[in-house]
């Protein structure tokens, strides 16, 4: 089987993705159809989770269908109403005895301030990115739930600078893949462990626009 160097190199996981450019935000849907053992750490000081207390080894259900990561702060928490309704359909959830309840634990990042503050990732998006869920190595960058993430920000949006989501996989020897999905929404700077250099962050004040493709989205006042 050919790497794409992407959490897809994991059998059976499928990513979909989808945003509004104009709004700057956007969600990632990560799906294991036939149900994936799932964990979390919840950190931060305004974390924004949905479905992570199932998550406890101690409680009921032992398997995810589904995991969503979404712009829009607590709003963007409505992607997985979408997710859950796409995976109904397709009859995959928690066998309640009465119905098929898909669990889909997800987690949002803070992107008002970026683009549109009235436009978020709701179920109709969620729906969306579901249905376009595949096996191929999923887009990176300013796609999906890194439309409107961003880092650099201590003094300001005007100094940040834009980030996004990125996906890696890894085969490290007796058929176990790992792979992984990450969108960064940093407060600081992003920093090389290895060189301790600063990869993306804050900008000086002598800097122009920073842009996505031909949209100004950070305009910096010059002195």
């Amino acid at each position: 089987m050919e790497r794409a160097n992407a959490i897809t190199d994991v059998r059976g996981i499928e990513v979909g993705q989808a945003q509004d450019e104009e709004a700057l935000t956007g969600c990632t849907v990560i799906i294991c159809r036939k149900g994936a053992v799932a964990g979390v750490d919840v950190r931060g000081g305004a974390p924004g989770t949905r479905e992570t207390d199932l998550l406890d080894p101690v409680n009921l259900v032992e398997k995810v269908h589904a995991i969503v990561l979404a712009g829009g702060s607590a709003f963007g928490l409505d992607a997985a109403t979408g997710v859950m309704r796409y995976l109904e359909e397709k009859k995959i959830g928690f066998n309640t005895g009465v119905a098929k309840v898909p669990i889909v634990p997800s987690a949002i990042l803070f992107d008002l301030n970026l683009g549109r503050a009235d436009v978020r990732p709701d179920s109709a998006m969620g729906y969306h990115a579901a249905a376009l869920a595949s096996s191929d190595a999923p887009a990176e960058g300013n796609t999906g739930v890194g439309m409107g993430a961003s880092v650099g920000k201590m003094f300001g949006l005007g100094l940040g600078m834009k980030a996004g989501v990125g996906t890696a996989g890894m085969n490290i020897g007796g058929g176990v893949v790992v792979g992984a999905l990450v969108a960064v929404n940093a407060w600081g700077d992003v920093v090389n462990p290895q060189t301790n250099q600063i990869i993306a962050g804050l900008r000086s004040g002598n800097v122009g626009p920073l842009y996505v493709g031909k949209k100004t989205i950070l305009q910096t006042r010059f002195p």
